[in-house]
This record gives C-alpha cells, sequence and structure tokens, in this order.
C-alpha cells in the first residue's frame, strides 16, 4: 500500500499546487520548501475547456517557472485515470498532463482533503471562533463547506501524523424537524426523492430553500441569485431573505452536529468553502450553534466542541502547500492518486 509516511515520498520542486472547485480553480507554484506559495489569479472552470488548457494558460504561459510536480485537489472523488469532477465539466487526466504539461509527478487529493490539510495549522488569524466550546489539541477535527456543492472532510491524529479522511458527506440525507420544516420540505428540490444536504447547504441550495419557503407562503420568488439572497437578509428588508439565511445557519449546524459527533470532533468543527465569506455576514451564529448542540443524549457533548468558521481566503492551498513541503508529516493514500512519467 503506497503512502506518503515516513521518508520515502518527497517531492521535487518547483511544485505546482492547485485547488479545483466546481466554478473556480485556484493555482500557486512552491518554489522550494521555505518560500511562500506564488499565486496566479483565480480561473473560472467555465472559461476553459479542460484543465490542462487552464493551467497553461493562466499558469505557465504567466511564468518562467517550470514545475516538476504537481499537487492537486479537485471536487470530487479520486477513482481511476479519468477523474470527473462532480459540478465541473472537466475531466482531469493525470497521465496525459504528465506529457501535456511536461511535468514528472502528480498526486491527486480531494478539495476537501485539501481543507482538512489546511486545519492541521491554521493560525488564530485564519479562523474566527462561533459561541463557546474548547478545542483539545491533538483531537480529532472535520471540516466542511458550502460552495458550488457541499464538501466533507475529517482529520484525524494517529502515529505522529495527520490523517485527512475525505468523502462525501455532503449527499447525507437532510430531514424536517420543526413544525416550519414539514411546510417547507415539500416544495424543495429532490435528487431521485432525496433531500440531501447539498440540495440546502450550496449555492444553488441556498436558491432552492428560497424558493421553497416562497412556494410555502404562497408567495412569488423576488431573486434568482444567491449572492441576490444574502443582501437582501443583510439589509434586513425581505422576511423571506432573512429567513432564508436563518434557516441555512440553523440547517449547516445540525450537519456540523452530525459530523462533529461522527468524527468526535474534540479538536474543533470547520466551516470553510467557496462562500464562506460571503456567508459570514448573514450567519445567524445563535442558531447554528444551537442547532449543533441540539444532539440530546450528547448536548453536552456538543457543547464542549468548538465551531470556526476559516476566513482564511486560499486555506486548500495553504494545505496542500504544507504538505507538499513536508509529507512525512502526514499520513495520505497514494495508490491510485500518484502518478509518475
Amino acid at each position: 500500500m503506497a503512502t506518503t509516511t515516513g521518508s520515502d515520498q518527497s517531492f521535487k520542486f518547483p511544485i505546482l499546487i492547485g485547488d479545483i472547485g466546481g466554478t473556480n480553480a485556484r493555482f500557486a507554484i512552491l518554489v522550494d520548501a521555505f518560500a511562500e506559495p506564488k499565486s496566479f489569479p483565480i480561473v473560472r472552470t467555465a472559461d476553459y475547456p479542460t484543465i490542462d488548457e487552464a493551467i497553461q494558460a493562466a499558469v505557465l504561459d504567466k511564468t518562467s517557472l517550470q514545475p516538476k510536480a504537481a499537487v492537486l485537489a479537485v471536487a470530487g472523488p479520486v477513482d481511476g485515470e479519468a477523474i470527473e469532477l462532480t459540478n465541473c465539466p472537466w475531466v482531469v487526466r493525470p497521465r496525459e498532463m504528465l506529457k501535456s504539461l511536461e511535468l514528472g509527478e502528480i498526486i491527486v487529493l480531494n478539495d476537501f482533503e485539501a481543507q482538512a490539510l489546511a486545519v492541521s495549522a491554521l493560525p488564530d488569524s485564519g479562523r474566527r471562533k462561533l459561541g463557546g466550546g474548547v478545542p483539545h489539541e491533538g483531537a480529532s477535527r472535520v471540516v466542511l463547506g458550502p460552495g458550488t456543492g457541499l464538501g466533507v472532510a475529517g482529520l484525524v491524529r494517529a502515529r505522529k501524523m495527520w490523517i485527512p479522511v475525505a468523502g462525501e458527506g455532503g449527499h447525507v440525507d437532510l430531514g424536517p424537524r420543526s413544525e416550519r420544516d414539514h411546510a417547507i420540505w415539500p416544495h424543495l428540490k429532490t435528487i431521485e426523492g432525496r433531500v440531501s444536504a447539498e440540495e440546502v447547504l450550496s449555492g444553488r441550495g441556498m436558491i432552492n430553500l428560497y424558493r421553497a419557503i416562497c412556494a410555502a407562503d404562497g408567495a412569488e420568488p423576488a431573486y434568482a441569485q444567491p449572492a441576490e439572497i444574502t443582501e437582501a437578509a443583510t439589509k434586513g428588508g425581505d422576511a423571506r431573505a432573512i429567513e432564508t439565511a436563518e434557516l441555512f445557519s440553523t440547517y449547516l449546524g445540525r450537519i456540523a452536529g452530525d459530523l462533529a459527533l461522527v468524527f468526535m470532533a474534540r479538536g474543533g468543527v470547520y466551516i470553510g468553502g467557496g462562500i464562506i465569506q460571503h456567508l459570514l455576514p448573514i450567519l445567524n451564529e445563535k442558531h447554528l450553534r444551537a442547532a449543533f448542540e441540539d444532539k440530546a443524549p450528547h448536548r453536552e457533548l456538543l457543547a464542549d466542541m468548538a465551531i470556526f468558521a476559516i476566513t482564511e481566503p486560499l486555506a486548500a492551498l495553504a494545505g496542500l502547500a504544507t504538505f507538499a513541503r513536508t509529507p512525512r508529516f502526514f499520513g495520505i493514500e497514494t495508490a491510485g492518486r500518484r502518478w509518475v512519467a
């Protein structure tokens, strides 16, 4: 079984690092183990037909540096020679990329593995505490993030290494609990009859939730974009936009609490993702925290766990850079996810 543990794995510099989401892709080059990543402008995935063309045009054509290795994080499960992104038409074909981009090695991780790598050493300046709870040093952590979808990953400590645990936790079921939930739920769009967490806790999920609230009230929707809803909620003049923000906060807290129990996240629960910076002004901390702790018979257990919002805008790239510099400190399975020229 191939892993990055011990001294058997290191990368040749310069290293291309990339965080590829459903809507945007962020790239940087790490010149050596001591340098800060050299970042490039954010790329919209819709602007390029393939990831290879995006990297060539947006990164390699803009610098004289030629990466010898690449560590990429993608929004979707890493499986096989053709890696499909969940909410983007790009298909990552590492063997072709080795040739087209003249790389010696490529490792592909899940995008929320990169977020998990980031929270292994996120400074206080890169996070904002939401409510009470005390993080325990060295204890398991969990990170989740609404964006184009809902990403989820765990981070556990074992054998003096941090081990990220990737998954598709954003697709777990989200069910109604309150009377208001039961009024809204019949109007939510579903996937084959299921309301998954991602169908509510994402950019499109916010629209789904807002429209369901309007339908439950017999009203016509006034907004068609998440930014419009958040702006209306921030201004405070639209009751349904405000309720959307409040319920979004409640449901995010509810799912965060479930994941905290799954991972026993005494090290903290971290909320990141592509739209967290836009969500922070409308997140109802009181509702989020109350829903997080409402897990009888384990209310006291959840009350002791800390929640943080990740405020570092390039957290995933920071996590990938940390891993690329010192892979021996992380237990990452590379079988089926590492390609060498």
